[in-house]
């Protein structure tokens, strides 16, 4: 695996990469998520390239970036036994020299959710993302579904740039107690993830419910939630708009929930209405 620090190192290597090249952008503090997406590219690519990079522009709280796990070495060992030939892990100098000055801002699916929680998060994430994909040229670029927000961010950005690259979502992986992996699993204490555990077992409830014949939302998210969690939403939406899903269409129920002083995020999908 070749390791690039600078843009110009990076495209050095990238023009003899054999195609089609397969991309997976993370900011490090690798877990057995992102090693699905690593996996599932280098099933469907002749090239891997990967990327650890801890965005700045993507916090809306600096304790918060202070605070983001940093796992270097791990990271670099966990890709290199995955098969990733490119790993492309510039500094913040690298990627925002003195003088940088432009944000891209996606609108539509960002406008809710997320976006009402961090102010700036999903700007940083789509300027970060498109500057990625401008270095890298990725034919495939993979994603978790578990960031189904930033996942219809991508989609739209991809969509209204006329970016030639194709988004490939991937499942969430889970650990087996059903708690959807996360960076910021490791910030809870014993206690805080048995109380975790009840996100993902209400969207299985609501889910079951769904598979039932329950088409009414409402109900749906009653059923979500589990008592004695901080939800700062629970909500149906479209994968694709994050609006109100529509008759017939497919939907996702999406939350957000404090436990302690961590906040995770989840979903799942509902089939197709009948």
């Amino acid at each position: 695996m070749k390791i690039c620090k600078t843009i110009a190192e990076f495209r050095l290597q990238r023009a003899g990469a054999p195609r089609p090249v397969g991309f997976v952008p993370t900011m490090g503090a690798l877990h057995a998520g992102h090693a699905s997406l690593v996996a599932t590219c280098r099933a469907e690519c002749a090239s891997v390239a990967s990327s650890v990079f801890v965005n700045p522009l993507q916090f809306d709280q600096a304790h918060d970036l202070e605070r983001y796990p940093r796992t270097w070495e791990q990271d670099v060992v966990l890709l290199e036994s995955l098969g990733c030939d490119l790993l492309f892990a510039p500094t913040a100098a690298e990627l925002y020299p003195d003088g940088f000055a432009t944000t891209v801002a996606v609108a539509g699916p960002t406008l809710g959710y997320e976006g009402a929680h961090r102010a700036g998060h999903f700007d940083g994430v789509a300027t970060v993302v498109a500057k990625l994909f401008g270095i890298v040229e990725p034919d495939r670029a993979y994603f978790g579904k578990k960031d189904a927000q930033q996942l219809a961010l991508i989609r739209r950005l991809v969509l209204d740039l006329d970016l030639d690259v194709a988004i490939v979502p991937v499942a969430t992986v889970r650990d087996p107690d059903g708690l959807a992996l996360s960076s910021r699993n490791v910030r809870l204490s014993a206690k805080e993830r048995e109380r975790a555990l009840g996100i993902a077992a209400g969207l299985r409830r609501a889910a079951t419910a769904w598979q039932d014949g329950e088409r009414d939302f409402d109900r749906l998210i009653d059923v979500a939630r589990t008592a004695g969690l901080d939800y700062e939403y629970l909500a149906a939406v479209d994968p694709l708009t994050f609006q109100p899903p529509q008759p017939h269409g497919p939907a996702l129920l999406v939350t957000a929930v404090r436990v302690g002083a961590t906040r995770l995020i989840d979903n799942i999908e509902l089939d197709a209405q009948p």
